[in-house]
């Protein structure tokens, strides 16, 4: 007999940003501001681009998507982020000018990894990371493009912080036990995520998201958060909830595939607006002070 449950983690997920909820507080507020600093440097809002991977030529236009959003990501001063390609196609990212982490699949070919690593730091990228929600698939080893996927250990995250030098990030962190192991071994920033819901039953990114923050308290580590975020008002809650950055995903699609650089630009100031709506609403007239003070959750 064939049970069935409903376990989408995306379907999870989005009821469960659906239910966190926002008080207002009105008097005395004052108009806020985005601006953001990571790894010292300046950005102008705490709104990333997501580390999308495989997005080519989009209706016959000359350079891929990648490349359209990373250049919206340069006019807008937000930190960039890019996922799965071979070398050639990074230079053409960081042909754009934005401030780029290049994040790696977790290859069991690791002298790819290694290789991909050292070329973005030679040509100048802003930081690098590894995707370690990448490596598992029912039965084995997760197999990408005709890739296989191999398990990272502490020791070997390690090591590539230790040997580039960069701000490193670790993407797919979705445990306060991942949290702490990024923590210990010297990660910048880890990605609280769990990659368009590859795991059945996950759980909601924002669900685990205090937890994550309360067990990092006092570190220099960032903690950035993706996953269903479609509005400035999903991105409020993450940040009230403990995250230093969020990035929207699918939900700037539509306007990538339509418009290229100027959708991605359209879409992601009116984010922006809706984030500044939400903090003038709230009170709150810095990225770095809102909490979740203001947060509730219906039905418990």
């Amino acid at each position: 007999m064939e049970h069935k449950r409903n376990q989408d983690a995306n379907l999870i997920n989005e009821k469960y940003i659906e239910s966190l909820v926002v008080e207002q507080r009105i008097i005395d507020s004052v108009k806020p501001s985005l601006k953001t600093n990571y790894f010292g440097s300046e950005f102008d809002m705490p709104i990333l681009t997501p580390a999308f991977s495989h997005i080519g030529n989009i209706n016959g236009r000359e350079k891929t998507g990648l490349y359209e959003y990373s250049v919206a990501a340069r006019n807008l001063n937000m930190l960039n982020f890019v996922g799965m390609m071979e070398n050639e196609g990074f230079k053409d990212i960081m042909d754009a000018g934005a401030k780029t982490v290049r994040i790696v699949k977790p290859y069991a070919d690791n002298g790819k990894v290694l290789d991909q690593f050292a070329y973005a730091k030679e040509i100048g990228a802003f930081g690098i990371g590894i995707d370690i929600d990448h490596i598992f698939a029912n039965g084995g080893y997760d197999v990408v493009i005709g890739e296989e996927m191999a398990p990272q250990s502490s020791d070997m995250i390690k090591n590539y912080i230790d040997t580039y030098n960069l701000p490193f990030v670790v993407k797919g962190v979705l445990s306060v036990s991942d949290a702490v192991k990024c923590k210990e071994i010297g990660a910048s920033a880890i990605i609280v995520s769990h990659h368009h819901g590859r795991m059945p039953s996950a759980i909601p990114p924002m669900m685990i998201l205090p937890e994550i923050k309360k067990a990092l308290e006092g570190s220099d580590v960032k903690i950035f958060l993706d996953c269903q975020i479609a509005t400035g008002m999903d991105v409020f809650k993450a940040l009230a909830l403990g995250a230093d950055g969020v990035a929207p995903g699918r939900a700037m699609m539509d306007d990538l595939n339509a418009e290229g650089t100027t959708g991605v630009e359209k879409f992601i100031r009116g984010m922006a607006d809706e984030l500044m709506f939400a903090m003038g609403n709230t009170g709150f007239d810095k990225v770095e002070n809102i909490n979740d003070s203001v947060i509730h959750r219906l039905n418990g």
